[in-house]
């Protein structure tokens, strides 16, 4: 496995953690505390979250084809993007777990 396809994971974990967070603190400012401009901060932030977690979905499951998850992992990391802060450490203990995996070299071709 290329270590790019564990990096492109880690890049959209971050972002779709990250968005997610300033989404829910947009959605407490908004119907909470009534704050004035949480309404376009919220919208604006829900648009960019959700278009970029289609792409985290994309990654991730590239990532567990690559890695050869069982399905249940799978779906506990695409999950992941849906819950505020789960997305980057769910990140951080795959990357851990896949460091010496990405770190082996590939086979050689037999040459016959």
């Amino acid at each position: 496995m290329k270590k790019s396809v564990l990096t492109r994971y880690r890049v959209m974990s971050y972002v779709t953690g990250v968005l997610l967070v300033l989404l829910t603190l947009g959605v407490i400012a908004k119907y909470l505390l009534h704050m004035d401009g949480a309404d376009d901060f919220t919208r604006i932030v829900g648009i960019a979250h959700g278009w970029l977690y289609v792409v985290y979905l994309v990654f991730a499951f590239d990532l567990g084809s690559k890695a050869k998850w069982p399905v249940g992992k799978q779906l506990w990391v695409l999950i992941a993007g849906t819950i505020p802060t789960a997305a980057i450490f769910v990140e951080r203990k795959i990357s851990r777990e896949l460091e010496a995996k990405v770190a082996q070299p590939a086979p050689a071709a037999v040459k016959a």
